[in-house]
């Protein structure tokens, strides 16, 4: 061999991340915090198998992915013993030991309202075998569990249609009493029998161009349907065959690029189900304090660095799986900050890119216009190398033909790998010549809350100009100027005074709840032809409260408008596409349902009764919002020259599960109401908190929310993330960026309770 083909040849290796010498081969492999490129490195040098490799992440779950929450119950009295369903071999186990809700509630002794929703077990619908915690819940300290897979794709508990003895291999006839579904179910292979074929196909030597994600297991938000596990949304719901009759598309793309399609994350029951759109059903029993990321068939997710504490909604099993060491990586969705939320209360790296780039069909949505898929791995690397994966592999583009969206994104998406994006380890200063815009509107410390994580966002500028980067910040009336940084000469206010008053007019006439206009300018009728006239011309001043953080809101006038015709056109829609015998619409859904709380019962029976308006300016409205004011983004970096934001992902710290929700959540949707794409990168961690407090109302009937006063120490320090975002299309910059800040700082660090086990790799 000639030393020019002995180059290329080692050129390749290092592409594919062959390992090309004795001292690499004899490596071990570790499986916590592992990459994709480590797991890659393992089978290739000899160290680990495709099948050990599934064995363990199935060991960790035996060992960590129980329950994790306690009943709260009158009296605190002991619950019965109960069987859950199996998982990794194993049935879930339920703590008997109660919470009494005056341990929670203070003052409970005067309250004279309803009945609460007290805790309870009960069996299910869809295997009244098994039973799950029904009613008010909190998390146990150090529980040691997580509660994060809902169902992984194990041979006999994959599917409770096909359960046990249903499900057995091929070769054999199927018991008495069998579902004829089950026939078919059976010829596919679980998680295990897919790592062991994949063993005796390609041995060390896989084919890591045709399958990037070789032998990677993963976890999906559980709207998303699968072919071959249990896919009914965290729902209770007794399909007449509880796996999807399909792959939905990122599934199916997943599985063709090499990955183990191993678990289905816990989430907020279908998507958040999108709140209760009033009706005949009213609430019975309220159930009173925060209720995390739960469905009905799984339970609750537990935040691993804190099992007390909440993981964020409603993708909270994808954050809480990948943050725990659980999976690899977890494919979450986003309506508002269901990627965005987990991915920063769990210290996960969360990437979402334009809307459209990454099909949504064969899932259950909460808003069409704005549900995005969103990659959460503990690397930006690992999530960028599974956005290239999305991408269809006969055409290289990204478009799907079942979800009209992707037909975008032949103008926003790259044609060369995002791979490629990524900072490249070595040079000094690779942020040189980037502009960052700070969005201070995002930064305010308004609550005691929310000035830890503000702060810790604050410092980590300092190592983005270390990189090289120049930064300029947005000037706000309600965060202090730094006067090291320059400001932007022509601001968010700016922009939304050009295009506001002639695209979206009538935002001028929102009122408050009182009935009085929401926007005033001294002087001036603000719902005048002659103010809008002016002001877009910066002839008149622009109301002070009109800024971006208000915008990226809901018009007062219908508040949960955005979600309301959108749900329930987007689940019946789900539901008739989906086939299913038994289950399909709103009718037969609550026939064969149960809820795991008296408010989600209401909600779903009024959404069943509901008469939605297809007349509903909502979906108007978001379409007019999101061209408005991606507009005025995009007029503000023009103009400054910003080639990316930054700014806090949320600065909202996990709140405790079954306590008082903060009454002014700082939470920003800005990247799904807008459809930009977004990084975010663990950023450090609080050990302080101040969580809010229940105050019982002066009538005695309700418990009201206060913010929290007084310091806190969690059960260990808890992760935020920094926020990166920029244009439709902007993937590669922010990913440049993003992945520079992450090897500078390495904030990401696994919890402390749930480390490797005995006899791990």
């Amino acid at each position: 061999m000639s030393m020019q083909n002995r180059g290329r040849r080692l050129m390749l290796a290092v592409a594919l991340g062959v390992l090309g010498s004795a001292a690499q081969a004899a490596e071990p492999f570790h499986l916590e915090e592992t990459t994709i490129a480590d797991i890659h490195r393992g089978i290739q040098s000899g160290a680990v198998s495709c099948r050990q490799i599934v064995e363990a992440y199935v060991a960790r779950a035996r060992a960590y992915n129980g329950m994790c929450t306690a009943l709260v119950t009158p009296d605190g009295r002991k619950a019965p013993a109960v069987k859950g369903t199996t998982r990794a071999g194993l049935p879930l186990k339920f703590p008997t030991q109660t919470v009494s809700i005056r341990e929670l509630l203070p003052d409970f002794g005067q309250y004279s309202g309803a009945t609460p929703d007290y805790g309870r077990m009960e069996p299910t619908q869809s295997d009244p075998g098994v039973y799950q915690q029904y009613g008010m819940v909190v998390g146990i300290p150090h529980a040691r569990q997580v509660n994060a897979l809902e169902t992984l794709n194990l041979r006999g508990e994959r599917s409770v249609t096909c359960k046990g003895k249903f499900d057995a291999p091929p070769g054999k006839p199927l018991p008495a009493g069998a579902p004829s579904v089950c026939e078919d179910f059976r010829q596919q292979p679980d998680a295990l029998e897919t790592a062991a074929a994949l063993d005796a196909q390609y041995g060390r030597n896989p084919d890591l161009q045709a399958m990037p994600l070789y032998c990677v297991p993963m976890s999906f938000k559980a709207v998303y349907n699968a072919k071959d596990m249990r896919s009914t949304g965290g729902g209770d719901v007794a399909y007449a065959m509880d796996a999807a009759p399909a792959d939905s598309t990122l599934t199916a793309r997943m599985r063709a690029a090499g990955a183990i399609i191993y678990a289905q994350a816990h989430n907020s029951e279908y998507n958040g189900g999108s709140g209760d759109p009033g009706g005949d059903a009213k609430v019975e029993r309220p159930y009173i304090g925060t209720g995390g990321a739960r469905e009905t068939w799984g339970g609750t997710v537990c935040n691993p660095y804190d099992t007390t504490r909440e993981t964020g909604g409603s993708s909270g099993g994808s954050g809480a799986s990948v943050a725990a060491n659980l999976v690899v990586c977890s494919i979450c969705e986003t309506t508002g900050g269901s990627c965005r939320n987990p991915a920063n209360l769990n210290g996960v790296v969360n990437l979402v890119p334009t809307k459209g780039t990454i099909s949504y069909a064969g899932g259950i949505g909460a808003n069409p216009y704005q549900d995005r898929p969103g990659i959460l791995c503990r690397t930006v690397k690992d999530a960028v190398t599974i956005l290239d994966a999305f991408r269809d592999q006969k055409t290289g583009r990204y478009f799907d033909p079942a979800d009209p969206y992707t037909a975008i994104t032949h103008m926003t998406a790259a044609d060369t790998p995002y791979v490629g994006a990524l900072s490249r380890p070595g040079s000094g200063k690779p942020l040189a010549g980037v502009r960052i815009g700070v969005v201070r509107e995002f930064m305010r410390k308004k609550t005691p809350s929310a000035a830890p994580v503000s702060d810790g966002v604050n410092a980590q500028l300092k190592v983005l100009q270390a990189l090289g980067a120049e930064l300029i910040e947005a000037v706000d009336p309600e965060y202090p100027d730094d006067p090291s940084l320059p400001n932007m000469a022509f601001g968010f206010e700016d922009a939304l005074a050009e295009v506001i008053p002639f695209h979206m007019p009538e935002v001028l006439s929102w009122k408050k709840a009182d009935g009085t206009p929401e926007f005033a300018v001294p002087g001036w009728d603000v719902t005048s032809r002659e103010y809008l006239v002016a002001a877009s011309l910066h002839k008149a001043p622009w109301p002070a409260n009109l800024n971006l953080l208000r915008i990226i809101g809901n018009p007062p006038e219908h508040p949960d408008a955005v979600s309301g015709y959108t749900f329930s056109f987007q689940f019946a829609q789900y539901l008739l596409a989906r086939g299913d015998a038994r289950v399909h619409d709103w009718q037969t859904l609550n026939a064969n349902a149960k809820y795991f709380s008296d408010a989600k019962r209401a909600a779903a029976k009024n959404w069943e009764n509901k008469a939605i308006d297809i007349r509903t300016d909502a979906i108007t409205y978001t379409m007019k919002r999101r061209d408005t004011v991606r507009m005025a983004v995009m007029k503000v970096m023009e103009q400054n020259r910003i080639d990316v934001f930054v700014n806090p992902s949320s600065t909202v710290i996990a709140q405790q599960l079954g306590g008082p929700g903060e009454p002014e959540r700082r939470s920003f949707g800005y990247g799904a109401t807008l459809g930009l794409p977004e990084v975010f990168v663990p950023g450090g961690f609080i050990d302080t908190v101040y969580d809010p407090r229940f105050v019982l109302g002066k009538d005695g009937r309700k418990y009201d929310t206060a913010f929290g006063s007084a310091p806190a120490k969690p059960g260990s320090p808890l992760p935020f993330n920094v926020g990166f975002w920029a244009a439709p299309g902007d993937e590669a910059t922010v990913i440049k960026v993003a992945s520079a800040y992450e090897a500078a700082t390495r904030h990401r660090r696994p919890p402390p309770d749930f480390g490797p086990l005995k006899g791990e790799p």
